[in-house]
């Protein structure tokens, strides 16, 4: 189970047999498996960048989403998805969120569709979704593998290294709305573990990436992502929550002239061969 604690091994063996189990979980037990499934547990299926996002820095992100529609990109198990949910609103009669969660790995699909069986499971690389026609989702949400991650395509308007970056030019042909985790060296902005929120931090990759995007990144709801440091699977680089509006974008303008007469969109995008 690759480098576990034998507690933590346990926990995770407990998650594993609950997402096995043939009836639906409660929330406490759902909790229970986003806390323990480890994405580094089997040693023949790599977690390919993936680092889980704990619980509770999942709930600051959801707090960001807005719309009724949302589309979780490198969904893992569905952490994000699962605080997205709008159960204290619906039970005021207000309609269930659209979620649909895109993940690469069908192991994590399958741990997902048992924590998240309200939301649509599209076991895909995140650079296919754009050969789909979707209506237009109000939020695009994810936390993808970081850096230079190997990839099999370029996103729209960027063909630099850093995987996060093509995740959210992605995005922008798909939702309104953004919310990211990224590294605190991808943000043009650094406030996680600071006392004060510093500003005009964005590097040359960050500036290459706006200025073909048209997206700029800001900040979130003032979450310093350090206070949730001790609660991820495996050690990450400082992050930082950004949020971006798509809305006013040349990519999204260009988006709208290919909006058909049904809603759906069409976006394709540039995919070489292999790309990393």
């Amino acid at each position: 189970m690759g480098r576990l604690t034998r507690a933590e091994a346990a926990a995770h063996r407990e998650a594993l047999a609950l997402t096995g189990v043939r009836r639906d979980l409660d929330e406490e037990e759902k909790r229970f498996v986003l806390t323990h499934f480890q994405e580094s547990a089997n040693q023949d299926h790599h977690p390919g960048g993936a680092f889980f996002t704990p619980t509770d820095l999942a709930d600051c992100m959801s707090l960001d989403v807005i719309g009724n529609r949302v589309i979780d990109l490198c969904a893992g198990i569905g952490a994000l998805a699962f605080a997205c949910r709008n159960p204290h609103e619906q039970a005021r009669g207000l309609p269930a969120r659209e979620i649909v969660c895109v993940e690469t790995n069908p192991e994590f699909v399958a741990v997902g569709m048992k924590l998240v069986p309200e939301a649509t499971w599209v076991c895909a690389d995140v650079f296919d979704i754009g050969r789909q026609r979707w209506r237009p989702f109000d939020t695009a949400i994810a936390n993808p593998p970081f850096g230079n991650h190997p990839r099999t395509g370029n996103a729209p308007g960027y063909r630099g290294p850093k995987f996060e970056y093509h995740v959210i030019a992605l995005a922008s042909h798909l939702a309104r709305h953004g919310v990211f985790l990224v590294p605190q060296s991808s943000a043009p902005f650094h406030y996680s573990g600071r006392q004060q929120m510093l500003e005009g931090r964005g590097d040359a990759e960050y500036k290459r990436f706006s200025s073909g995007t048209g997206i700029a990144l800001e900040p979130g709801c003032s979450v310093d992502t350090a206070f949730h440091d001790t609660h991820w699977h495996q050690p990450v680089p400082r992050t930082e929550i950004v949020l971006t509006d798509f809305a006013d974008t040349a990519l999204a303008r260009r988006r709208r002239t290919r909006t058909n007469t049904s809603g759906a969109l069409a976006t394709p995008w540039d995919r070489p061969a292999r790309a990393s």
